[in-house]
């Protein structure tokens, strides 16, 4: 199975056909809708826009194929008692129910169709009635077992109901005859109709509930979900991340998650999102989480963590990580046949290495070792950034002369490596507007071989914690206002690889801006 709390960034259907069967609890999902319109290209890069003409080349069957054969590979990762949320509107949810949800999951197992009902302008007009809701299909694995925790999910009855309830309501039953019912004290079930959320667009721009991302859903939507259909470390799936909502939710109630997206915005912004979450909620039981691109910068990987280095590069090459890391002989993980592997987060390794790994891997199994020597066989794998002349001639010898083979493995035969994009920011005083706010423009660019995506921007940098207030900025042109005193700002560029650099500003406001 993929890691836990990770962000992906790559076409859905290639990486769910990697996910092992049953080994996911809950999956929501809230797909591009069938409006055939050019808003549903939302970030605007070249992995939204290659999915957008891949969805409505064909017309609503076409559209139907492309989604049922997802839909396909989430039943199979499901597991027996996890259920799947499919979000959708008016323009294909037929379809969607009966040509893929009911064939997949079968009409038994159908649990709910639920109505989101929304207040604000609507549409198409005056001359039928206003469109205000989107349709949530429920449906489960099993007929027989699945997760409803309804008391997690019950809220305060309303104070109407509780007067016509506070001495015990007595009420028409089926045929006519009297029928006692009691208040339940937990609160209300919610029905199937949700009038209760407003949508992200109703709340304050900037918060967590309206980052700016267009179809973001609110984090109550979520919360209700998440609550109602898992439990404390189960898996929660979003196989469209879009704004990160889902993993944000499901992050802060402690569940476990995996987010894809095929759009280097989607993934950033949401991984910006959840740096500033973890920051707030530190406690969490689910930290950290990593983010998987197509290309890894050379700085952020030479430069990172040892540790954390050594489990991802042994994970990427589909070896099984050393946990231990004390009397271990140095050896970091091992191969499905168990041959050691060995990293070093340097360049230009030496001879001496090569020594030392060698007897390492005769004291660590000595049996193993000589099976592989008389086999032709990898005795172990040694992974680093780059080998010296020494260490390449050593291998060499070793083989030749001992029958000894060593595997030297660079980084980029694992996971492809390209330069982070460069910034560079232009200042523009544009006065005092007031007796104690001085505006300021800030214009940046970027430059990578690989284009340029979208600029974040944290006008309140600390301790290196980049908590941008702008997530997503096509521009890369920001105006500000700042009192007198000392501010840092850092504003980050991502390209179209989804690697990043990143500039920091110091400003000294008192009169006059200066740059330092």
């Amino acid at each position: 199975m993929h890691e836990i709390n990770k962000l992906i960034l790559g076409d859905n259907l290639e990486i769910l056909k990697n996910i092992d069967s049953e080994t996911v609890d809950l999956i929501y999902l809230d797909p591009p809708f069938f409006s055939n319109r050019n808003y549903e290209v939302i970030w605007g890069d070249k992995g939204e826009v290659r999915s957008f003409e891949d969805r409505f080349s064909g017309g609503i069957d076409h559209y139907i194929s492309w989604l049922k054969e997802r839909v396909i590979e989430m039943h199979r990762i499901l597991k027996p008692t996890g259920s799947i949320f499919l979000h959708c509107d008016w323009h294909a949810n037929a379809y969607i129910r009966v040509q893929i949800l009911d064939k997949i999951f079968g009409i038994n197992n159908f649990r709910n169709e639920i109505l989101w009902c929304y207040a604000g302008p609507g549409s198409p007009g005056t001359r039928q009635f206003l469109r205000k809701h989107d349709t949530i299909f429920w449906y489960t694995k099993s007929n027989e077992v699945w997760n409803f925790n309804v008391d997690d999910v019950r809220f305060e009855h309303s104070a109407k109901t509780i007067e016509n309830f506070k001495d015990g309501l007595v009420g028409s039953g089926f045929g006519g005859s009297e029928v006692k019912r009691e208040l339940n004290s937990k609160g209300k079930i919610p029905e199937d109709f949700w009038t209760d959320i407003a949508i992200a667009a109703r709340y304050p721009k900037g918060s967590v509930n309206n980052i700016g991302y267009p179809t973001q859903k609110p984090m109550k939507l979520l919360e209700r979900i998440i609550l109602a259909s898992s439990n404390k470390g189960d898996v929660v799936l979003d196989p469209f991340v879009g704004g990160g909502t889902t993993v944000a939710v499901a992050d802060k109630l402690n569940r476990k998650w995996i987010g894809i997206d095929q759009s280097v915005a989607a993934i950033k912004v949401t991984e910006a999102r959840m740096n500033n979450q973890q920051d707030l909620f530190s406690n969490s039981d689910n930290n950290p989480f990593v983010t998987q691109l197509h290309k890894y910068d050379y700085d952020t990987l030479r430069f990172k963590d040892a540790f954390e280095f050594e489990i991802f590069i042994v994970t990427q090459f589909g070896g099984i990580n050393n946990i231990k890391q004390r009397g271990d002989l140095g050896l970091d993980g091992k191969t499905r046949e168990n041959q050691p592997i060995q990293v070093k987060r340097s360049d230009g390794i030496g001879r001496n290495v090569i020594d030392n790994f060698k007897s390492a891997c005769e004291r660590n199994d000595k049996n193993l070792y000589e099976k592989n020597k008389a086999a032709g066989k990898e005795v172990g794998f040694i992974i680093a950034f780059s080998f010296g002349k020494g260490a390449v001639q050593e291998v060499a010898r070793l083989k030749n002369e001992e029958n000894v083979i060593i595997k030297l493995v660079t980084v980029e035969e694992i996971i492809p490596i390209a330069k982070k994009p460069k910034i560079i920011v232009e200042i523009i005083d544009k006065g005092a507007n007031d007796k104690t706010l001085r505006e300021i423009e800030f214009i940046a660019k970027g430059e990578s071989d690989a284009g340029i995506e979208f600029f974040m921007w944290d006008f309140n940098y600390k301790q290196d914690k980049f908590n941008p207030e702008v997530l997503f900025d096509k521009d890369g042109k920001q105006i500000f206002k700042f009192k007198a005193g000392l501010h840092q700002i850092a504003v980050k560029v991502v390209d179209n690889d989804g690697l990043e650099g990143l500039e920091i500003i110091k400003l000294k406001v008192n009169g006059e801006v200066v740059r330092s």
